[in-house]
């Protein structure tokens, strides 16, 4: 249930309301969650306590879905912070160097979210456009509206661009490291089950080709979730990235970039990000005031 002192989520035609709801931010995605298990104490967490080993695709799926919520869910977005805190309340334990942990502990819980700004800005250089400084700005202060949403408190994350960098850089050169789940995500001959979602005829399809399909998506994994690290996080975590690679990369985001713009708007958005930009549109173009927490509400 919502309150009026619930945060709000970022604003509807903001950087982030473009930004997160484009399917390229999909392929954006594993170098973020990579990252954000290179903190000792959330890579140790997600190592025991999450599902990501035996349902891969449901979580993924849940975790699609909680990102979307933060952005465009309106006043669903901090009912949904809510529910993620509760489900990280009892997940504790000893992180890779020794030392206890608790997932909400501000540090850790912080990291998670700081990880999304630095991803997104370096991804949209390839996949979608550079940001130039305002947006970059913007963004950043968008980003903070979903850390409220998650229940961070301002004290616990820098509340601006100069804060973030120093914070950034001592994270880097004091805590990431190569966890191992760290090195299981960018691993290509890790065992992933076949995908358990979508129409039964697809689902049988794809479960006789799997043997034959696994690998060369695994390689490609790989290769997005390394090349979108930010160079510096790739450097820190101790990522092998070649020339060469660097050259691929480049030329597979050239395609992106000019395949997907032209595709239709139900083809180029998330569903949920679909659904709150023509709700959006429909309030601006008969004049109305958007409920608080953005059209999405009623999406």
């Amino acid at each position: 249930m919502s309150n009026r002192t619930d945060p709000v989520p970022p604003p509807p035609g903001g950087v982030l309301w473009s930004l997160s709801g484009d399917v390229r931010a999909l392929l954006m995605l594993p170098a973020a969650l990579t990252l954000q298990v290179a903190h000792p104490a959330v890579g140790a967490g997600v190592d025991e306590h999450s599902v990501f080993r035996t349902d891969p695709w449901g979580r993924g799926e849940r975790s699609l879905g909680s990102l979307q919520l933060w952005v465009y869910g309106g006043e669903e977005a901090a009912e949904e912070g809510r529910r993620l805190r509760r489900l990280h309340r009892t997940i504790q334990g000893t992180d890779t160097r020794g030392r206890p942990y608790r997932a909400l502990t501000p540090a850790n819980y912080a990291w998670v979210h700081a990880t999304g700004y630095p991803v997104y800005r370096h991804g949209a250089r390839y996949l979608l456009r550079p940001l130039s400084h305002e947006q970059e700005r913007a963004l950043y202060a968008e980003w903070l509206q979903v850390g409220r949403v998650l229940g961070i408190q301002d004290r616990d994350m820098p509340q601006t661009i100069e804060e973030f960098w120093p914070y950034y850089h001592a994270m880097l050169a004091d805590e990431i490291e190569k966890t191992p789940v760290v090195a299981e995500l960018v691993a290509t001959g890790t065992p992933v089950p076949p995908p358990d979602r979508g129409p039964w005829a697809l689902r049988l399809l794809l479960r006789a080709v799997w043997p034959v399909l696994l690998p060369p998506l695994a390689r490609f994994r790989s290769f997005l979730t390394v090349g979108l690290m930010p160079p510096d996080a790739r450097e820190a975590i101790g990522l092998e990235w070649t020339e060469a690679q660097e050259r691929a990369l480049r030329r597979f985001c050239t395609v992106v970039r000019l395949v997907v713009p032209a595709l239709p708007e139900r083809l180029r958005y998330l569903p949920r990000a679909r659904r709150a930009r023509a709700a959006y549109r429909a309030t601006r173009a008969g004049g109305l005031r958007p409920r608080r927490g953005g059209p999405a509400a009623s999406a």
